[in-house]
């Protein structure tokens, strides 16, 4: 009997170790800076149909290079661009996970197009910007609740936009539930995940065939280990629980093909959020390519969407 309950036990050790060696590689692969290989750019079409936002974008002048240091001491840099007109109306534009400002400057030129400044900048451990660890919009929700604070310092008429695709997405709803400033006035996401958890479990399945009752047990780990080495839980990176306790208005974007951030996640955000709120699903648009899939449509909804919203 002491025998087999020392074997036992020797096997429950194995196969928490299992897990602790394979959280930790899982754990680099999602957290760590570092060229994501399941992240790929999808080659340009010839005919895109955003080429005539990114064109305009290269013509917008006066852009100035902004930079700003976070609470836990990393440089942030990005550009802020003044309207056509003087105008109070400012849109943060916040773009996703393995890329950098140049992936949302369609959206960026389209909230110009609106008569609105734009900051755009790179998040932490993207583009220019410092930072080893990726924060699934916890800590870039942190982030731009410091830019947000210098916008107001700068202009306390400033009413503010927050426009965020994909983590961005995520940043922008978990932003909404940290009681920003008044001054932000209403929300956009695009192709945003309920939850850092539920992102991960649902990637561990489609990229390695991992299920739900292992992955579970794997990035509960990894969360811990995100605690203690990057500074925050998966807990605390929850859309879901965060648009729950924001009144303000967002507008909830998605593609119903999408196969990274899955479309049914749309109705969880939507269902849950307890602002004035609207969505809009595009069909046969995958990850980020609800703009490209429906220009005419995208645009009409996101400018009815701020013409009820903001003055």
């Amino acid at each position: 009997m002491e025998k087999t309950v020392k074997m036992l036990g020797m096997a429950v050790l194995g196969v928490v170790v299992l897990l602790m060696v394979a959280a930790a590689g899982f754990f680099y692969v999602a957290e760590v800076r570092a060229d994501k290989s399941f992240v790929t750019e999808k080659q340009t079409p010839k005919s895109d149909p955003l080429s005539k936002q990114k064109q305009q974008w290269a013509k917008v002048p006066n852009k100035k290079d902004v930079s700003m240091k976070t609470d836990d001491g990393l440089k942030l840099k990005g550009q802020y661009i003044p309207a056509t007109r003087k105008t109070n109306k400012t849109a943060i534009v916040i773009h996703g996970f393995s890329v950098d400002h140049r992936e949302v400057i369609p959206y960026a030129n389209l909230m110009h197009n609106q008569g609105y400044n734009v900051l755009l900048t790179d998040n932490r451990s993207a583009g220019a910007s410092q930072g080893s660890f990726i924060g699934y919009g916890y800590l870039e929700a942190k982030d731009y609740m410091k830019w947000i604070k210098r916008l107001v310092a700068d202009n306390p008429k400033s009413e503010i936009v927050v426009y965020g695709t994909s983590l961005g997405g995520a940043t922008t709803m978990i932003l909404s539930g940290m009681n920003p400033p008044k001054q932000v006035k209403a929300f956009i996401e695009d192709c945003g995940y309920t939850s850092v958890r539920d992102e991960l479990v649902y990637e561990a399945n489609s990229l390695y065939n991992i299920p739900k009752w292992l992955a579970q047990p794997i990035i509960s780990i990894m969360s811990v280990y995100s605690k203690i080495i990057a500074g925050y839980s998966y807990g605390q990176a929850d859309a879901v629980k965060a648009v729950q306790r924001n009144d303000r208005p967002m507008l909830f974007i998605h593609g119903a093909e999408d196969d990274f951030v899955p479309s049914y996640m749309l109705d969880q955000v939507y269902h849950a959020a307890n602002g004035p709120k609207e969505k809009l699903l595009v069909p046969n648009a995958d990850h980020m390519e609800a703009y490209r899939k429906d220009v005419v449509q995208y645009e009409q909804t996101v400018d009815g969407f701020l013409n009820r919203y903001v003055h």
